[in-house]
């Protein structure tokens, strides 16, 4: 670059990129390239206090870059720089991102909506046909050579009322594929759908959802007020021997009055790939024979993966080319991101 040319914007990579390295390295055509693919939380702050970063405009936040630097929680958020103005993340859930202390600071915010809503929905399917078809003692018992062990007779899908709290992307692809399986799909959002996209699902209030489900699948984000959304009041709500199915996030389900609800046999059966304390999971569940689990996979397909981490980069592009992030996060849509004039 000459002495005359236009300095280049820097954006910053934090955590890892697995199959998009070369569209990463592709960047630095018109970009600065910073990385932070591993360290520590007190390693980052050390970095932002000496100014390493005081130039950057945004970053890549890979999912588990919080292993690294912990969540983007409001001491980390107040220590960004001015220059700060976009976090595009990678993943469709970011409760591990302070959105309100980023909004506040005015940084945009982006996930990955829409890339993971195939891997999710068939991984929701597959917990749903394991928990019906009280598949986990089988499984265990043919590999401790039991053959069948307990066996428990399952259920069929067939004329289920299949209840779907959080009818986003994804609900819509779980009711997608249920409706092959011949079940009945209800609903509940803080808003109804546009008829157009319901493709005869029914929407209901939230009581009347857990009164009527058969199987309960949720596939809505975590937030303050959705955490614990499914506490004893609300199990308490739903039909005797429900099933209960959760892609989501673990902590929207209290996970101790889940395990007394299946203990009691008021929950026949649960499908879960996410837990509220990851890795650490309820030992109720693990020790039950009606909790069919998987350890966070949703989203584990290489398509998937991959698709996610384009997303992520041609939101980094749109923020740094054009100021605007192509799949800005619901708690900041309709903010005014226009500059605030000097002295308001």
């Amino acid at each position: 670059m000459s002495p005359s040319s236009p300095e280049l914007p820097t954006v910053l990579l934090i955590g890892e990129i697995t199959h998009s390295n070369d569209k990463w390295e592709s960047l630095k055509s018109k970009y600065k390239l910073l990385e932070f693919r591993r360290g520590t939380r007190q390693q980052f702050l050390a970095n932002l206090r000496a100014g390493v970063y005081d130039a950057v405009r945004g970053c890549y936040r890979s999912n588990q870059s919080t292993a690294f630097t912990g969540p983007f929680d409001q001491e980390l958020v107040a220590a960004l720089p001015a220059s700060w103005k976009f976090i595009a993340h990678n993943g469709a859930g970011y409760d591990n991102i302070d959105v309100e202390a980023c909004s506040a600071r005015r940084i945009a915010v982006s996930s990955t909506p829409g890339a993971v809503d195939d891997a999710t929905a068939d991984t929701t399917i597959l917990l749903l046909l394991g928990a019906l078809r009280q598949a986990h003692e089988p499984l265990v018992a043919l590999r401790e050579g039991r053959w069948k062990g307990r066996q428990r007779l399952g259920h069929d899908p067939r004329g289920k009322v299949l209840g779907i709290l959080g009818m986003g992307g994804i609900g819509r692809a779980v009711a997608h594929r249920a409706r092959s399986f011949g079940m009945d799909i209800i609903y509940h959002n803080r808003r109804r759908l546009d008829p157009a996209l319901e493709q005869g699902a029914r929407y209901v209030s939230f009581a009347e959802l857990l009164a009527r489900a058969d199987v309960l699948s949720l596939n809505l984000a975590l937030n303050e007020s959705t955490r614990h959304i499914i506490s004893a009041p609300e199990l308490a709500q739903t039909k005797p021997g429900v099933v209960i199915v959760n892609t989501a996030r673990g902590a929207l389900l209290n996970e101790a009055d889940l395990v007394a609800a299946l203990a009691s046999g008021h929950v026949s059966a649960v499908g879960l790939d996410v837990f509220e304390n990851e890795p650490a999971i309820h030992p109720g569940l693990v020790a039950s024979d009606r909790a069919f689990l998987l350890p966070h996979i949703g989203t584990s397909t290489y398509e998937t993966q991959r698709d996610m981490e384009l997303l992520v980069i041609q939101n980094l592009e749109a923020a740094i080319d054009h100021g605007r992030m192509l799949t800005l996060v619901a708690e900041q849509k309709g903010l005014d991101w226009a500059p605030k004039k000097p002295g308001a």
